[in-house]
């Protein structure tokens, strides 16, 4: 672990989730100067020095209150530069949430691979390390990086959150579609971790293309358990209000979303809570999580990453 002491910087659009991984490391957060200019450009101003410091910047890559994914991309990579021409000893990407993650492969001839795009952006701008939370694609994620990374997970105090409200004796863990097995099988060995037991496993049917999602074929057996749905984010909502329309068909008691990331974009706040699931869980790694609560209620429970993000920091 590094011995520096922990600088922890973020644009005034991200020092919610930011101020509580300060909180959770006993440091202040570092302000920071920011003007927008009337031709849309913009200047962030470090207020004091950073030289031989142990840098981390803080920001959740997408859209809403103004801000453009590529608005915030910019700002981050020009925060992030700033640190390294300052001579910052280390500086670290903290980005909860990874603009252009789903796009990590071709599925098309001279399709772009937006991934490895964003990150040779991050290793132009001198960043050390880049840290996620669930990362749509792990191995992706990894492969597409000349520089360390760290992809955060979030399943434990989220399986901690199901087990704690919901107490289900039964579980079936369940992915929305064959690609995401394998984070529904890891959600399966921390919740058999924590039960002693050995919750079943089932996965959707799903073919998305130009857009359009198609397949509702349930493949495993949920009957009589609590299906829990397990996926790295909730865009729309219609992936998952179809899975959970399908495990009800296949006989399960209850329907459980548990999700890292609650981008809630287009109507999915309509579509969810027309949804037969009883609680969808989620981290607080963005803005929209918290006003998906006013449309969901008590169905929806959110989970703060903040002390998740900072004990990652601490251990380096």
């Amino acid at each position: 672990m590094d011995s520096r002491p922990v600088r922890l910087f973020a644009p005034a659009s991200q020092t919610e989730l930011a101020d509580s991984v300060a909180t959770h490391l006993d440091v202040d957060l570092d302000s920071l100067e920011e003007r927008d200019f009337e031709d849309g450009e913009h200047k962030t101003r470090l207020l004091r020095p950073v030289a031989g410091s142990d840098c981390h910047v803080i920001q959740s890559l997408y859209g809403h209150d103004g801000y453009s994914v590529n608005d915030r991309l910019v700002r981050t990579l020009f925060l992030l530069a700033e640190l390294r021409d300052h001579d910052a000893a280390r500086v670290t990407a903290v980005l909860p949430y990874l603009a252009y993650a789903r796009k990590d492969r071709r599925t098309k001839p001279l399709d772009p691979v937006a991934t490895r795009y964003v990150a040779q952006l991050l290793e132009a701008v001198g960043v050390d390390r880049v840290d996620t939370l669930d990362v749509h694609n792990p191995s992706a994620f990894e492969n597409a990086f000349r520089v360390p990374v760290r992809n955060i997970e979030a399943g434990p105090e989220l399986a901690d959150a199901l087990l704690e409200r919901d107490r289900p004796a039964a579980v079936t863990v369940v992915s929305p579609d064959a690609g995401g097995y394998k984070r529904a099988e890891r959600f399966r060995e921390i919740l058999a971790e924590r039960t002693g037991t050995r919750p079943g496993l089932a996965f959707m049917e799903k073919k998305r293309s130009a857009g359009t999602v198609s397949g509702d074929t349930l493949v495993g057996e949920v009957d009589g358990t609590t299906a829990v749905l397990v996926d790295d984010m909730i865009s729309t909502g219609g992936t998952l209000a179809r899975a959970a329309s399908a495990c009800r068909q296949g006989g399960a008691d209850r329907v459980v979303a548990v999700a890292t990331h609650g981008l809630f974009t287009a109507d999915a706040r309509a579509t969810l809570k027309a949804a037969p699931v009883d609680r969808i869980y989620i981290t607080d790694s963005l803005v929209a999580a918290r006003r998906a609560g006013d449309a969901l209620g008590e169905r929806l429970a959110v989970v703060a990453a903040g002390p998740i993000l900072a004990e990652a920091i601490a251990n380096g």
